[in-house]
Formats: C-alpha cells, sequence, structure tokens
C-alpha cells in the first residue's frame, strides 16, 4: 500500500501545471482508495515523512518547509525546487 500512496502523491503533483504547487495529503489518499480514503491519511503522512528525509518531497506547513521530524497539523506536499536550493532545507 505505501507504494501506491507513493505513487498518487508523485502523480498528483506532476499533473499540476506550475512547479512549485502543492497537494494535501487528502488528494493523495483520495487517489488510493476515494472511498476509505481517510483511514489512509497517517499512512500518507509517513510515506511524506520518508520521502522527505530522503529529499524526494517537500512538506510545507503554512507555505514553508518543515521538518519531517518535527511538524504537527495541517500540512502539504510538493515537490523540491532545485532552483530553491536552501530554501528546501527544514
Amino acid at each position: 500500500m505505501a507504494a501506491d500512496v507513493e505513487s498518487a502523491i508523485f502523480e498528483l503533483l506532476a499533473a499540476k501545471v506550475a512547479p512549485g504547487k502543492s497537494i494535501s495529503p487528502e488528494d493523495a489518499a483520495r487517489a488510493v482508495d476515494p472511498e476509505g480514503w481517510r483511514r489512509l491519511l497517517g499512512q500518507v503522512r509517513a510515506v511524506a515523512r520518508g520521502l522527505a528525509r530522503q529529499g524526494r518531497l517537500v512538506i510545507l506547513r503554512h507555505n514553508k518547509p518543515a521538518d519531517p521530524e518535527d511538524f504537527k497539523g495541517v500540512y502539504r506536499l510538493r515537490l523540491p525546487d532545485a532552483a530553491a536550493g536552501k530554501e528546501d532545507a527544514p
């Protein structure tokens, strides 16, 4: 199931027209299971944290990169911006 979540995250982000656009964790969960998406939110969070640790994803809080080891509350996901460099580092 983690592979499904990871695929959904990257497919949704690839579908965004403008670079730097983000998705919500709910978007990813609904892409995997439209009816039972709520039970996947914990898994989306875990996959997002792992991808952020690898530098493949940025977790945003208040539209700023968050530390994947220490964030709470509402968050969004986006691809790292190569041009931003250090901005993507928490």
